[in-house]
Parts: structure tokens; C-alpha cells; sequence
């Protein structure tokens, strides 16, 4: 693939440039999680273009919108999301455009009052930010994961359960 379908970010192409060998990230954040399946998540996200990881991304968190606080669930800055993601990934809107609205997305999570919402509009929001830099789908996925931690009392059995459901989206998606 070339480096301007891997990354739309300069600075993303010049570290996948440099770049010697795939080595798996650490979690941003605080999760119980199944770390084979994440390293094989990651390892699945950088194997494509990046247009391909922001529809995955996008596709994940629109499942956890559902667990978004009910004040929040039809907010218009949502579908705002969606669609300005899906002009990036068609090539029709700048970075600096999609990173504008992303920032407004951010906001569902600061105006959660449950921790499952905050979680959620977080996941969302990653995912709408992999437009910019493809690093962020990741970051979309362990948020998914807190989110799945916090319903299940930091079950690993269900966030496993989760990671191998993210995996399968991608079998799903690209046949």
C-alpha cells in the first residue's frame, strides 16, 4: 500500500517510514483486558489504509452509542460526527475541518453524568479523530473495552469476549 493510503498525517507517515519492525502499544488507559487479542487488534490496524480503519472504528463505536445518557443519545453533534468523518474518509473535507468538529463531538463525553456514557462518547469520539491520525482507532477500541469493564465488574472472560468480536468486524468488513 502506498504511505498516503497507510496515513493521511505526515507525521503518521514519517514514523511508518522509520518504522523497522510492528511493535504493540501500551493501553492509554486503565483496562482488564485480554493483551493477545489487543496486540492482534493493532497488529490488524496496521495492515491497513487508513480509510479502512476509520469505517472500522466508526462501525465499532456506533454500538456503544447506545450507552450514551439518555439527554445525549439524539444529540445533532452525532450525526454531525458520522457524516463529517464519512466526508474525510471520501476525500472531501480538510483534516483541520474533521478535527473542528471533533472537538464538539468530544463534549458528549464531558456532559456524561454516568461513567458507561463518558466511556462511550469517548469511544465515539476516537473514532471520528482516526480522520486525522489513524492512531486513534486503537485508543477507540481500549475505550470500548472500559466501557465493556464497566458493565461487566471488569469481567476479562467479557472483554475477551469483546476483543474477539472486534477481531471478527474485521473478517466481517473486509470479505
Amino acid at each position: 500500500m502506498k504511505i498516503e493510503e497507510y496515513a493521511w498525517n505526515e507525521h503518521e507517515q514519517k514514523l511508518k517510514r522509520k518504522q523497522i519492525g510492528f511493535r504493540p502499544s501500551s493501553p492509554k488507559i486503565k483496562i482488564v483486558d485480554d493483551i493477545h487479542l489487543r496486540n492482534l487488534i493493532e497488529e490488524r490496524i496496521e495492515s491497513l489504509p487508513q480509510k479502512e480503519v476509520a469505517k472500522w472504528a466508526l462501525k465499532l463505536s456506533l454500538e456503544y452509542l447506545v450507552f450514551l445518557d439518555e439527554h445525549l443519545k439524539d444529540d445533532p453533534r452525532i450525526n454531525l460526527g458520522i457524516k463529517t468523518l464519512e466526508e474525510r474518509i471520501e476525500g472531501n473535507i480538510r483534516a483541520y475541518d474533521l478535527r473542528q468538529v471533533g472537538f464538539l463531538v468530544n463534549q458528549l463525553a464531558k456532559e456524561s453524568k454516568t461513567d458507561k456514557s463518558k466511556y462511550s462518547a469517548r469511544t465515539f469520539a476516537q473514532a471520528i479523530a482516526t480522520g486525522h491520525m489513524r492512531g486513534h482507532a486503537m485508543v477507540c477500541s481500549d475505550y470500548a473495552i472500559k466501557v465493556t469493564n464497566g458493565l461487566t465488574d471488569n469481567s476479562l472472560e467479557m472483554a475477551t469476549k469483546e476483543r474477539e468480536r472486534q477481531l471478527e468486524m474485521f473478517s466481517k468488513w473486509l470479505k
